[in-house]
């Protein structure tokens, strides 16, 4: 079991965290439209999953709109920006900030991804929201970076998930 801070104080996570050569673990969540989307549904692509506690905070809305410019200039390759905010929120956020990368999707219907991926919040404040965490895929479907970034209020280190991409 994962542990990441929240203003310094630690927070357990449920699961483990997803590594690097595993194969990613298919899960379906929600898309902004209400209708299901799974990691398959994109198979044989590079897939950034960029995920998050809530689009309402700053931090996660600014990763949200990196990668949104960023994901313009990746060929075949697919960002997906999760949290367990509702279909609705992200469908306002999204269209407000003009993100059209980036695909939106909620966990708040079904309940493996955050656990399978190791990044539900299991304690605190932040009970049963996800952890800040990115996960490259290869188009193998092999995880080929990871970054559960250790402090919740902590940018993730795009560079790394980009480069990670490249290579």
């Amino acid at each position: 079991m994962a542990s990441v801070t929240l203003n310094g104080q630690p927070v357990k996570l449920a699961g483990e965290f997803i590594k690097p050569g595993e194969v990613a673990l298919d899960f379906t969540l929600t898309k902004r439209d209400l209708s299901p989307f799974s990691l398959s549904d994109i198979k044989g692509k590079n897939v950034v999953l960029n995920i998050f506690p809530s689009l309402d905070t700053g931090i996660c809305a600014t990763s949200v709109r990196k990668f949104n410019k960023m994901a313009a200039d990746m060929p075949d390759t697919v960002v997906l920006a999760i949290s367990k905010d509702l279909p609705f929120a992200q469908e306002r956020f999204c269209t407000t900030e003009g993100i059209e990368n980036v695909i939106a999707l909620s966990d708040f219907r079904f309940s493996d991804f955050d656990t399978n991926y190791g990044i539900q919040i299991s304690e605190g404040p932040m009970l049963g929201l996800l952890a800040r965490a990115v996960v490259v895929i290869g188009k193998d479907g092999r995880v080929k970076y990871t970054e559960l970034v250790p402090e919740i209020k902590q940018e993730p280190n795009y560079e790394a998930a980009l480069e990670a991409i490249k290579g």
